[in-house]
């Protein structure tokens, strides 16, 4: 089978992985600055389904502003991949890149692409089950979900880890889901 890989593709999947790497450093830092409160690990000792939710009445717990978070939490990962298609082209045209680092680039950005059509679809099957809006967190490793509500119940934990677990390969126990009201 003969495979030709054009300069377009190299220039597509360049733009991806760096669109990618942009909403990966975004996450990271997301976390870090107090916008997302990390739920603890899931102990192994509790059932599946079985959900830990930040309490809204913890005083550790900021209030947020739903409207407000996902509006800027949008913005923001939208943001973050328009500078990673920014960088990517730039990387893209320079000369110096090795043709074999440009094939591997090309490999990542695929991967990246995939996640974020990922992220995409897990979020809109989310919504349709009835929450008013959801934000998903998606790499290789974990899948952190933000959901607006004003409660989840049991089953509805049930349902978004059912939805998270067929479209991606990540474990249970990887898996966090944090409201906001």
């Amino acid at each position: 089978m003969n495979m030709i890989i054009g300069k377009k593709q190299i220039i597509l999947a360049s733009l991806v992985v760096g669109l990618g790497l942009a909403v990966y450093i975004n996450y990271q830092f997301a976390q870090s600055d107090g916008a997302l409160t990390a739920t603890s690990a899931i102990e192994s000792d509790k059932n599946y389904g079985d959900a830990q939710l930040v309490d809204a009445n913890d005083p550790t717990v900021e209030d947020i502003d739903g409207e407000a978070y996902f509006a800027e939490a949008k913005v923001t990962r939208q943001r973050s991949r328009d500078e990673s298609v920014e960088t990517l082209k730039n990387m893209m045209a320079s000369a110096d890149v090795d043709p074999d680092i440009k094939a591997e680039m090309a490999l990542k950005a695929t991967e990246i692409a995939k996640s974020i059509e990922t992220e995409g679809k897990i979020e809109n099957l989310i919504k349709a089950k009835g929450f008013e809006d959801c934000m998903v967190y998606y790499d290789t490793e974990s899948v952190d979900v933000v959901v607006k509500t004003d409660g989840l119940q049991p089953e509805q934990v049930s349902q978004m880890k059912d939805i998270i677990l067929k479209e991606t390969s990540i474990p249970a126990e990887n898996i966090s889901i944090v409201e906001i009201n």
